[in-house]
């Protein structure tokens, strides 16, 4: 019985148990089958990177004060962040690799780098 490649639909040659007629035919396959679960961490991962410079570039001192909207003008997203850090105090910073955030009164944030 002649096997087909389930990509390509091409004749297989070779070993009895092989699926695929060429490693591009099996990349290929294996790409459309996982492709909805890497587009979530590549968008993941995108808007973390975004995130990471927004407070890169705001935060060139290692300790800054910023609005709310600076923030929003840059297109920060408050919903991405790689950790939650919680001091003794109560006070709840949120980090994005080594750049964090702390959320204070009136709608400002103080930016921080963890050394």
């Amino acid at each position: 019985m002649e096997k087909l490649c389930p990509e390509c639909g091409s004749k297989i040659i070779g070993r009895q148990d092989k699926k695929f007629c060429s490693d591009y035919c099996r990349n290929a396959f294996n790409n459309k089958v996982n492709r909805d679960s890497k587009n979530l961490i590549r968008n993941t991962n995108n808007r973390l990177r975004k995130n990471y410079k927004t407070l890169s570039d705001l935060n060139t001192t290692g300790k800054t004060k910023v609005t709310r909207a600076k923030l929003l003008n840059h297109n920060f997203d408050f919903t991405f962040f790689t950790s939650i850090y919680t001091t003794k105090t109560g006070n709840t910073y949120f980090y994005i690799y080594d750049q964090g955030y702390l959320p204070l009164e009136n709608n400002y944030y103080l930016l921080i780098k963890k050394e």
